[in-house]
């Protein structure tokens, strides 16, 4: 009975290897949709299942009001001076309170995680169907680690320029990647000052993130899943072997 569970545990692996990467969409996929389903309970009255959600993501993102997505609500994202917090000018205390900000019936709920985090997770869901899409007309070449590093440096300013600008002024609105002046001044004030000032949906900084999540994920799965497919095959082979005894 026990070689039959051991036989049993081999098999399960065995395919878990040769599936990977179906097992990887699903995975990866519920761990993109649960942020999504933390505003919807909260919509329905289940405030202790967003709450909970909420938690599990907290780890994961800083979950800033003001950088997220809201749902069910008049609009999909927020400026500061719009929602009901009290800014302090401390970036601190700020920033704890539009983390712990999720939402109200005025303004609809947060989703779980920034949208960073939603382009950054999704692009690489998405780059990963579209490698399993593509990987059955043959193996795809990895890319290199210059390469690698090409794509997430992007990612690297962005999310580096922000950090430093949100606590160097000790201010999170008055940081040079808040206010964006320099790229004003570059580009001679030619574009609205909605796209050069704040997180919302289209302004500049709304943009690098988007790009730059998106850069993310291809890059990821471009430089790591053709090394990580061809281990799984390997392995696959290897119990493959082991079980032949016992399929004969």
């Amino acid at each position: 009975m026990a070689i039959q569970h051991k036989i049993k545990l081999v098999r399960a692996t065995h395919w878990a290897l040769k599936n990977w990467l179906v097992v990887f969409l699903i995975f990866w996929g519920v761990f993109n949709i649960l942020p999504f389903l933390a505003p919807l309970f909260a919509k329905l009255g289940w405030q202790g299942l967003a709450n909970a959600i909420y938690i599990i993501y907290a780890p994961f993102c800083h979950q800033m009001a003001q950088r997220s997505f809201f749902l069910f609500g008049p609009q999909i994202m927020y400026t500061p001076q719009q929602l009901p917090i009290d800014i302090t000018g401390s970036a601190a205390i700020d920033t704890l309170s539009l983390r712990f900000f999720t939402g109200n019936e005025a303004l609809g709920w947060k989703v779980a995680w920034s949208d960073r985090m939603v382009f950054m997770y999704g692009a690489t869901w998405f780059a990963g169907l579209f490698y399993t899409i593509r990987l059955r007309r043959g193996i795809i070449k990895p890319l290199s680690l210059i390469g690698f590093i090409l794509f997430l440096l992007p990612m690297a300013l962005d999310g580096g320029t922000h950090t430093i600008s949100d606590f160097s002024a000790q201010n999170l609105f008055e940081g040079f990647r808040y206010t964006n002046d320099w790229l004003a001044a570059l580009t001679q004030h030619s574009l609205p000052d909605t796209f050069y000032v704040g997180d919302g949906l289209g302004s500049f900084n709304s943009w690098m993130r988007l790009l730059t999540g998106v850069s993310f994920g291809i890059g990821v799965v471009w430089f790591l899943f053709p090394r990580l497919d061809r281990e799984m095959r390997y392995q696959a082979y290897l119990l493959e072997n082991k079980l032949r005894p016992y399929t004969e």
